[in-house]
């Protein structure tokens, strides 16, 4: 129980002595503003009409009935319609030795998924998954901490036209190359063969978009010139420039789409749907090289999973959910036999659910991933942590699955994030624009390390020791960095920024928890609970701060972002920082407070290494 549950308790039990019965009374507590007296505020105005005097009068009123007949209130003071409310020496000595960094349990009960990580076997993993990876990892050991079954699951993309790019380049331009020959982790050699691709495409396409573009352009398929003549006379007509970008854009995937390079890839698709030996034997093996690459990121990244789902195996059960939706008359079928859903009733527009040639897209894959997940495990919820530039695409997956009348749909949720920046130049790219994650995982490392030696904070190590401190703290560095924003919000990753020990980092945190271990060692407290003694302004504000983290931990969960969290964990490292600062614990002469004190310094450090665990950050003893 935290501690405002205890006080709206007593608040509800002295405002029905005053006023009697309140029908739907809801007691609501604020921590008081710092430029105010109190612990805590109450908004007397719902109870006014009760008392039938003035907000100030009604809130005076309150006030005194509360620190007569209780000892919870020490005090109280009345602004306006506010009551600020001073909370008692012994009810923060009492809450306190009852504290326990422990988990709380309003998700007791719930099944939850949480799908993250989501990437495709034709590119290493990068920037953009990194983040997705730190929210997903940690949004799962939040909903854990609430009580939840949290299963983790990973959707490897492993199937495609995109997946088939990569196995084309590397089938005409690959020359028999492996990982191994070239020396190179297997994701990122399957990734230079995608960009060949794009290359190649580029070049035998430009000079024809450029003559679609003025209406010049002609292919021997009839379907395909009858959108390109509906598409030109569109562009025509368009006045505004974003209409016009996207009619073009429109005219490029159909000229991109008829060539050879493209015809070529699209076959290799429909021979892998067919189970084609040959193409099944070059998928196999080139997907291996990417797992064993992706194994070894997720490792160094901190990260893990309790399931994978594979595109390979839910795209055929997605296709029986299209028949079924053609059935039942959710989607209808164009002329060239190409499925669509029309959501414009809802706001949106037709979506693509199958291709003409019978081969599925990712909504196809995604309504079969949807079906197994809740056949796999019965959950009440579905999350999905994808980056926001899907935020259509999932509203029309769960309109979808509600249209078809499935009972999980009402629990799907798109924990929606923005991208992530880095500063011009602070990082290697890789084609200029993507940000490759072993490659920051490395700088980070070689930056916390530089820091630590300029800081003088490695003597004494052995290499092994140096090493996971090393790697621990460019963890911690990076992951509260990015966590610490709303992940709704875009943000700008600075490496430089994050390692500071005096910013609001993770290494600061860190090192706050480090100051408290290097105490402990020379001096542990003897007792679980602390005798009655008068504790000063420092002291209660850590265990006000402590207080707090229940509320803090269900806030998370609730709003799927880790970023309060964040704050909080830096609050309590401040508030400590500020007790060392101004008191003394090793040398305290009265021996009640120095337990006192030691006591609370280790419910601290057990607090920090808990919320920071949380985020996915493993503690270091010392640095």
């Amino acid at each position: 129980m935290n501690i405002e549950t205890i006080l709206v308790k007593e608040i509800s039990q002295t405002l029905q002595q005053l006023y009697g019965e309140i029908p739907g009374m809801k007691v609501s507590l604020e921590k008081t503003k710092s430029t105010f007296e109190g612990d805590f505020t109450l908004v007397v105005f719902p109870y006014v009409r009760y008392s039938k005097v003035s907000p100030e009068e009604t809130a005076k009123q309150i006030g005194e009935v509360l620190c007569e007949i209780t000892e919870i209130f020490s005090s109280y003071n009345v602004i306006k319609g506010f009551l600020n409310l001073g909370i008692s020496n012994n009810l923060w000595l009492s809450y306190f030795n009852q504290f326990d960094a422990n988990s709380t349990n309003f998700l007791k009960g719930q099944k939850i998924m949480i799908e993250y990580s989501s990437p495709n076997t034709n590119k290493p993993l990068h920037l953009g998954h990194i983040r997705n990876n730190l929210l997903g990892y940690s949004l799962s050991q939040i909903m854990r901490a609430n009580g939840a079954d949290v299963t983790m699951a990973n959707l490897i993309n492993d199937r495609g036209i995109h997946i088939c790019k990569s196995m084309l380049a590397w089938q005409r331009f690959g020359n028999g190359e492996t990982p191994e020959s070239a020396n190179i982790k297997g994701d990122h050699l399957v990734g230079e063969y995608y960009v060949v691709f794009e290359n190649q495409l580029v070049n035998a396409t430009s000079d024809d978009i450029e003559l679609a573009y003025e209406g010049k352009w002609h292919t021997a398929d009839n379907a395909t010139n009858e959108r390109y003549q509906e598409l030109v006379k569109r562009l025509s007509e368009a006045e505004e420039d974003k209409q016009i970008a996207k009619i073009k854009g429109l005219i490029k995937d159909l000229v991109r789409n008829q060539s050879e390079l493209m015809q070529a890839c699209q076959e290799m698709l429909r021979k892998w749907e067919a189970g084609d030996e040959e193409v099944l034997k070059l998928w196999n093996t080139m997907n291996s090289w990417v797992y064993e690459g992706f194994d070894s990121t997720y490792k160094n990244l901190g990260v893990s999973f309790d399931k994978f789902y594979y595109e390979s195996n839910t795209y055929s059960l997605g296709k029986d959910i299209v028949q079924e939706g053609l059935e039942n008359g959710v989607f209808f079928k164009r002329s060239d036999n190409s499925v669509w859903i029309d959501l414009s009733d809802e706001g949106l527009d037709e979506k693509l659910v199958q291709r003409g040639d019978g081969t599925s897209v990712y909504i196809t894959q995604d309504m079969g991933t949807a079906e197994l997940k809740y056949q796999d495990f019965n959950i009440a919820r579905s999350i999905y942590v994808v980056g926001n530039e899907q935020d259509y695409h999932f509203k029309v997956l769960f309109l979808i699955m509600k249209k078809l009348g499935r009972p999980y749909a009402k629990g799907m949720y798109h924990a929606s994030y923005g991208m992530v920046d880095l500063p011009s130049g602070k990082m290697k790219s890789r084609e200029g624009t993507v940000v490759d994650a072993d490659d920051l995982l490395n700088e980070m490392y070689n930056t916390s390390k530089s820091k630590t030696e300029e800081l003088g904070k490695t003597q004494g190590m052995e290499d092994s020791e140096l090493d996971i401190l090393c790697r621990r703290l460019s963890l911690a560095a990076l992951k509260f960095f990015i966590l610490k924003v709303d992940a709704k919000k875009r943000m700008l990753f600075n490496p430089e920024e994050s390692i500071d020990f005096h910013g609001d980092t993770g290494p600061f945190a860190m090192y706050t928890y480090t100051r408290i271990k290097s105490i402990l060692r020379q001096e542990r407290p003897k007792n679980n609970k602390s005798d009655n003694i008068e504790l000063n302004a420092t002291e209660v504000e850590v265990i006000k701060t402590l207080s707090e983290y229940s509320q803090v931990l269900k806030n998370a969960a609730e709003e799927y972002n880790p970023s309060g969290l964040c704050q909080y964990t830096l609050d309590l490292a401040k508030s400590f920082n500020r007790l060392y600062n101004e008191l003394s614990i090793l040398k305290e002469a009265d021996s009640s407070k120095k337990e006192f004190r030691l006591l609370l310094a280790q419910k601290t450090a057990n607090t920090l290494s808990h919320s920071m665990g949380l985020l996915g950050i493993e503690m270091v003893e010392r640095m």
